[in-house]
């Protein structure tokens, strides 16, 4: 079972960065997609960003493209996004996703919240002056 762990949510004034990790338990990243999915109070989950088993590929909701990286550290087998010019609608709790592909392919940032399997229990940020 793999296990995920989300970090490094906060407060955050609008046109600030921050940055998640996604801390996993897999013995090797290279047997998964994964991604970032949100959700804010009252709305439904948006997938966020996602990118292959090899790290290739990386996809992106339309209202973070611009603004957010997503980009992993094999050594570590952690998963990072990079948020930046943060605005108060980006604000929500933000979980890394998993589908066990162990094949290269094109991400559907879509499947991140739909069909992915493995989640952590999510990390908060808001973005407020």
């Amino acid at each position: 079972q793999l296990q995920l762990v989300e970090s490094g949510g906060g407060l955050v004034q609008p046109g600030g960065s921050l940055r998640l990790s996604c801390a996993t338990s897999a013995s090797t990243l290279d047997e998964y997609y994964i991604g970032w999915f949100r959700q804010a109070p009252g709305k439904e989950r948006e997938g966020v960003s996602c990118m292959d088993n090899l790290g290739r590929t990386p996809n992106y909701g339309d209202s973070v493209k611009g603004r957010f990286i997503i980009f992993r550290d094999t050594v570590k087998r952690t998963v990072y996004l990079q948020m930046n010019n943060l605005k108060p609608e980006d604000t929500g709790v933000y979980y890394c996703a998993a589908d066990y592909i162990p094949h290269p392919g094109v991400c559907v940032v879509e499947d991140v919240k739909k069909r992915w399997p493995y989640y952590g229990q999510g990390t908060q940020v808001t973005v407020s002056s």
